[in-house]
């Protein structure tokens, strides 16, 4: 057995080298670390992305009956126009009738005009239709409003007085 107090080679104070394995150790344990922080911080920022975006809203394609729609549901309903108030008009068909809200899109009654034929998707709530998409009889699709949340506020509408 050797002596305890026997000189191992080193001068007074100096620590004894470390072995190969033990230095990887400990490099590989801050980089690890910073390796599982990383992938922490891609998952918690891509869930909340995806939280932020809003999401689509799509009515089912099949038109429904007027007089035969789910309260509080996306809904698709097909007729013509018989009235327009501002940005709101009537939407008929052989059932019944129905109030539709367009939004800013339909402000000043211009977005449909009377007896036309269309297609509104939207959600029926409060007695009303609120129409997110207006398919024409020619197929053209009009987008109303933004899938959710209010929307974006131009530049133009913002006041500039001092």
């Amino acid at each position: 057995m050797p002596d305890e107090n026997q000189d191992n080679g080193h001068p007074e104070g100096a620590a004894a080298p470390m072995p190969p394995g033990h230095r990887r150790r400990r490099l590989a344990i801050p980089v690890i670390s910073a390796a599982v922080a990383l992938v922490i911080g891609a998952a918690g920022g891509a869930g909340a992305v995806k939280m932020m975006r809003p999401t689509p809203e799509m009515a089912p394609m099949t038109p429904v009956a007027i007089s035969t729609m789910p309260v509080s549901s996306l809904v698709t309903i097909k007729g013509k126009v018989a009235e327009i108030y501002g940005n709101k008009f009537v939407l008929q068909d052989d059932s019944g009738k129905a109030l539709v809200e367009t939004g800013r899109a339909g402000e000043g009654g211009a977005l449909v005009t009377q007896d036309e034929a269309v297609t509104v998707q939207g959600r029926f709530d409060d007695g009303f239709v609120h129409a997110s998409y207006l398919v024409r009889q020619d197929g053209r699709t009009e987008a109303l409003r933004p899938p959710k949340g209010p929307p974006h506020r131009r530049f133009a509408d913002f006041d500039h007085r001092p």
